[in-house]
């Protein structure tokens, strides 16, 4: 059963036949939250053009904003790995956290004490009222993945990152590798 294998902490490839869809063709989710209600995820390899720099002045800090996901694009969310640093953070699973508190994370990156291995930031998010993500599993939008990476995926590059995870899949997912992101375009 699908909801077995859904979990949080968990990852969400796009099966390559998502074509056409700017937010999700080619992106590796990291589910942040998973329940009977629904569910929240971050699109982790889909860097915007912006830097944190860009959106918050005061902080002078080169850090890349990356799409979340389609949903509240105007919210600034974060994952990181120091909740020791940040309070008020929501363990997602293996030592990745959601969120605290934003004033102390502003004031750890301005001294210079928090590097892009450690905290990722988001516009936006990916979320899924009741039973939505199941029927795209069930749809095969989504292959479930765990996530090797464990904490140290906020640090990971997300320039291959969606090919890497396909390469890992094999078997018939290797075709992909190089094709097109829109083969209509080929």
């Amino acid at each position: 059963m699908i909801k077995d294998k859904l979990k949080k902490g968990y990852l969400l490839i796009a099966e390559p036949t998502v074509i056409g869809d700017a937010s999700f063709s080619r992106s590796v989710i990291l589910l942040a939250d998973y329940n009977e209600e629904g569910s929240v995820g971050f699109i982790i390899n889909k860097p915007l053009k912006y830097t944190i720099h860009d959106l918050i002045p005061e902080i002078d800090a080169r850090f890349r904003i990356y799409n979340g996901g389609p949903v509240e694009q105007d919210n600034l969310y974060f994952i990181h790995n120091i909740p020791e640093l940040i309070p008020n953070s929501i363990e997602i699973s293996n030592g990745i956290y959601w969120g605290g508190d934003f004033e102390s994370a502003k004031e750890l990156i301005k001294n210079g004490k928090i590097s892009n291995n450690n905290i990722r930031f988001f516009l936006g998010y990916t979320g899924w009222h009741e039973n939505q993500l199941e029927s795209e599993m069930a749809s095969h939008s989504w292959i479930i993945n765990s996530n090797r990476y464990e904490n140290k995926i906020i640090g990971k590059s997300a320039t291959h990152f969606w090919k890497e995870q396909i390469k890992e899949l094999g078997g018939d997912y290797l075709i992909w590798l190089n094709a097109p992101e829109n083969p209509y375009l080929n």
